[in-house]
């Protein structure tokens, strides 16, 4: 089951049946798609992305990154992409605070509200507004205690070079900030 898919339709109160009306998909083959038992074709998955704000890509990573993953899987950097509305449409390697398939559609703030994500999701909107890369140490405080990032951040843009959004990676400098 794609249960990560279920939890955004139903993040915007979203039936199956207005999904796929939407999407130009039958309602029997939308729910096989979520249920997992039937793999979108790219335009499929491209309209179901489009109706429920999301990335594409989130219903192909798994089949298509092993080598991304196996080389960023363990390591402290988290990529991530937000709308415009500054909601999770894609994360890779979250902080284990987060769960990937719950963050999509979310804001920071809507996850934890403290300085860290208020100071976050500052930084993504400035990208967005004048469409220019930041670069900016944000901490949080997470259950295994506070973290620094050193976040980069910059627009995210459609095939048409128009801003949608913001693409972020952070890497994660706790430990160099203890060493030094």
């Amino acid at each position: 089951m794609r249960k990560w898919l279920r939890n955004v339709r139903k993040s915007k109160n979203f039936t199956q049946e207005k999904v796929a009306a939407q999407a130009s998909l039958s309602r029997a083959f939308y729910t096989q798609i979520e249920q997992g038992t039937r793999n979108p074709s790219f335009d499929a998955a491209s309209n179901i992305a489009r109706v429920l704000g999301f990335n594409p890509s989130a219903f192909f990573i798994q089949d298509i990154s092993e080598p991304f993953v196996i080389a960023m899987g363990n390591s402290d950097i988290i990529i991530a992409h937000v709308d415009k509305e500054l909601r999770y449409t894609w994360i890779f390697n979250p902080h284990p605070d987060f769960n990937s398939n719950l963050v999509l559609s979310k804001t920071d703030i809507e996850l934890s509200d403290n300085h860290g994500t208020r100071k976050l999701m500052e930084l993504k909107k400035s990208v967005i507004e004048t469409g220019k890369k930041i670069k900016k140490k944000i901490s949080f405080p997470l259950s295994d205690g506070n973290h620094s990032y050193f976040v980069f951040a910059e627009p995210l843009v459609d095939v048409n070079g128009i801003i949608i959004g913001c693409v972020t990676a952070s890497m994660d400098i706790s430990e160099l900030m203890l060493e030094s």
